[in-house]
């Protein structure tokens, strides 16, 4: 992890430190150390900084509902947003393939001239 995002992660409150070396050097224990796995495996889950705070905040108080009940929503919340990524990349794919398919005979000689362009593509053909 890098140094930026344990400063974060300490700034919001995410993980603790047990103060400062002499140096000036911010200091974790292992307590810390299993905050960072933990967020590192939520974040690669797909949650947000801001969902894993109102995540661990809901477990500080310990008012509201369970974490586990609440790590479900979030994580059903980040398929959704996985999902809807997914289905916006295979928008990209089939405008791909069609322009292949439309443009197939330009894009095999190598000489491909939009309609309409101002450079005079009307001309070489």
């Amino acid at each position: 992890m890098s140094v930026k995002a344990l400063r974060e992660y300490t700034d919001l409150g995410l993980i603790y430190t047990l103060g400062r070396s002499p140096a000036n050097y911010r200091l974790y224990d292992t307590d810390a150390l299993w905050c960072v796995r933990l967020i590192g495996e939520l974040r690669g889950l797909g949650l947000t900084v801001a969902e894993i705070r109102e995540l661990t905040a809901g477990w500080a108080d310990g008012a509201g509902q369970p974490v586990g009940s609440h790590l479900a929503a979030l994580l059903s919340r980040s398929r959704e947003r996985v999902r809807q990524r997914i289905a916006a990349q295979q928008q990209i794919l089939d405008r791909i393939e069609k322009f292949e398919t439309e443009h197939e005979a330009h894009l095999a000689e190598g000489d491909l001239c939009w309609a309409g362009d101002p450079r005079g593509c009307d001309l070489r053909a």
